[in-house]
């Protein structure tokens, strides 16, 4: 099981959690389960997007602590998360079918008990996200509206790797959280997971794509010895971009991205949320990266 740091100095605490999930696709509920849920609690950010964007929103009864989107979700109660879900709460509300997380193995058992049937949610990378849409649909009886929703996104992400085939692939190092005003606590983006994926999607050479983990602790060295020609930061929330924040990376100015000006800063938790929403997010990082495709 790989563990994601959660970004650090970011408003968006619990986003970092959302990243930290294990590896292996888990198998899903018991059979006893039925095709269709009329009563479904998701305490997953992904899947609760999801669940909307594929037309079944109406039978969401309740959502995770860290859902924000979409806008129609935000009336709902919230039973907690991946580290705190209220499973109290969870079993009072006697839903058809709980979405969580596979490696909430007490709240399966709790589940188990109390015959309530649940699909069990883990990623990892970018394929697997439209696989889970195509399983959770068909699980709650809306399989043709998640084929729909999952083949659109693979055509959405097919048309920008199409827009930047032919273009010279920037060493970029894609950083996931740091220490506010400091070069200290760099998280970025490894050779797996959805993000990795995206940015090979967007035209980006992943500069850490050798390293075999969704994050790697990066210090001020590597940054040097990798060279990164671009660098993307990632902030979750929309909030206004200090420019004396980003005026530290001056520090290793010996850098081609810092020496060329090309330190970037992408705002939205579509970035850190793997799911209906992760075409518009490779987009982002594409005209970041190849500006003059998109003209």
């Amino acid at each position: 099981m790989a563990v994601i740091p959660k970004p650090i100095g970011l408003k968006a605490k619990g986003l970092g959690l959302i990243l930290g999930l294990a590896l292996s696709l888990q198998p899903s509920a018991p059979a006893r389960a039925q095709a269709q849920a009329q009563r479904i609690i998701s305490i997953i950010p992904s899947t609760t997007e999801m669940l909307f964007a594929m037309g079944a929103g109406d039978r969401v009864i309740a959502i995770g602590t860290y859902d924000k989107y979409p806008a129609e979700a935000q009336k709902l109660p919230r039973v907690g998360a991946l580290i705190d879900p209220n499973v109290e709460q969870i079993l009072q509300m006697r839903p058809g079918l709980v979405v969580v997380y596979g490696t909430q193995t007490e709240l399966k058992r709790r589940l188990d008990r109390a015959n309530i049937p649940y699909y069990s949610y883990s990623h990892q990378g970018l394929a697997d996200i439209f696989s889970t849409i195509r399983s959770l649909s068909a699980r709650v009886g809306v399989a043709p509206a998640g084929e729909a929703l999952a083949s659109r996104l693979e055509q959405q992400l097919a048309a920008i790797r199409a827009k930047v085939a032919n273009r010279p692939r920037p060493k970029t190092l894609l950083v996931m959280g740091r220490e506010p005003g400091a070069l200290r606590n760099i998280y970025a983006s490894g050779g797996v997971g959805f993000l990795h994926d995206m940015l090979g999607a967007a035209g980006g050479n992943d500069v850490l794509g050798d390293i075999q983990r969704q994050s790697v602790d990066v210090s001020n060295e590597m940054v040097l010895a990798r060279a990164p020609e671009v660098i993307i930061e990632l902030r979750y929330t929309e909030e206004a971009i200090n420019k004396a924040d980003l005026d530290v990376w001056n520090r290793v100015s010996a850098v081609p991205a810092v020496r060329n000006h090309r330190v970037i800063v992408l705002t939205g938790d579509e970035f850190v949320v793997p799911g209906p929403r992760v075409a518009a997010a490779t987009e982002k990082m594409a005209r970041a990266l190849h500006p003059e495709a998109f003209k």
